[in-house]
């Protein structure tokens, strides 16, 4: 009885891991028959888990959802994992979260062993988060763009750009993207027929449809994520010839800033957005590198502003 209780728990544990198992697959990982998964699943339905089992190509055994959330299983460095996940989380950027997070955090200090609660505390008393003025999104919209992009189901929202032109948009969401301080959706905008990424502060009224769809051959998520986040949005996009070869400037321009692409070994290209050319022009001399500015004209112009205002200041007494 022993032997079959582990196996129903470990059962149990493969269903959460992952969507849809394959009768031969969890046989082969239980170490039993078809047969004896067959009578495993039947008593965990007993239990009342939801287990369900569909036929054809793409079918078998997956965890549906109950009335009830069915307790996870987690081993010890999914625990930990979990729990420092949720101390970030308790102060993170997404609205409402918090609160919750804080709740399940006391709910699970209650049944670690003493052993990981030890470690969660450690990782915890060692760890401050330095506040960078996150923007909060709304937890309920970030549910519904993240079921759309499992599902591969389109999604519906309003979305205001950055100059306030409000319109409603219609996309296949591919990705989510998470900076620490915004989240960005990477997804197939249906009316102009190209690849955009939003920010998710700017959304409203998402709603996911039924309609579905088959996943499209996409540019690589992260580097179009972060491109777009370099020079989407800004009024001001600037390309810059740096005297300094490409891996010495990537090390000083996080790839959410800017990009950079070699000219040749001793010069780079940089490319860098930004609200205010003031403000980049403050910027730019800090890197400590000799630059030409290629692109927009109005940057040579705040250059020489600030220069000649350095100038007086360091005339004065």
């Amino acid at each position: 009885m022993s032997d079959t209780t582990a196996r129903v728990l470990q059962l149990l544990g493969l269903l959460q891991s992952r969507p849809v198992w394959t009768g031969p697959e969890l046989a082969e990982r239980l170490g039993v028959t078809t047969r004896s998964v067959r009578r495993d699943v039947g008593r965990l339905r007993e239990l009342g888990y939801p287990v369900q089992a569909s036929q054809g190509i793409g079918g078998g055994y997956q965890l549906g959802a109950g009335k009830a959330l069915p307790p996870l299983l987690l081993d010890s460095e999914e625990a930990v994992a979990v729990a420092v996940c949720l101390r970030l989380a308790a102060g993170g950027t997404v609205a409402g979260v918090g609160e919750a997070a804080v709740r399940t955090m006391a709910k699970l200090d209650q049944v670690l062993p003493a052993r990981l609660r030890a470690q969660v505390a450690a990782v915890q008393q060692s760890t401050i988060t330095l506040e960078s003025s996150p923007v909060s999104v709304d937890s309920v919209a970030l549910l519904a763009l993240a079921q759309g992009i499992r599902e591969h189901v389109r999604v519906t929202f309003d979305y205001e750009s950055r100059t306030g032109e409000r319109s409603e948009r219609r996309v296949e969401p591919y990705r989510l993207a998470a900076t620490g301080r915004r989240w960005y959706l990477m997804a197939y905008d249906l009316d102009r027929e190209d690849w955009r990424t939003f920010r998710l502060d700017r959304m409203t009224t998402v709603v996911t449809g039924t309609w579905r769809f088959r996943p499209r051959e996409s540019p690589d998520a992260e580097e179009f994520i972060r491109r777009a986040m370099a020079h989407g949005g800004y009024q001001f996009n600037a390309r810059l010839r740096m005297a300094v070869d490409a891996d010495t400037m990537q090390r000083m321009v996080p790839p959410t800033v800017g990009t950079v692409e070699p000219i040749d070994e001793h010069s780079c290209l940089l490319e860098v957005g930004a609200e205010d050319l003031d403000v980049m022009a403050a910027h730019l001399p800090r890197f400590g590198v000799d630059f030409v500015v290629l692109d927009p004209p109005e940057l040579r112009e705040a250059i020489r502003r600030m220069a000649d205002r350095m100038t007086r200041v360091a005339g004065t007494s």
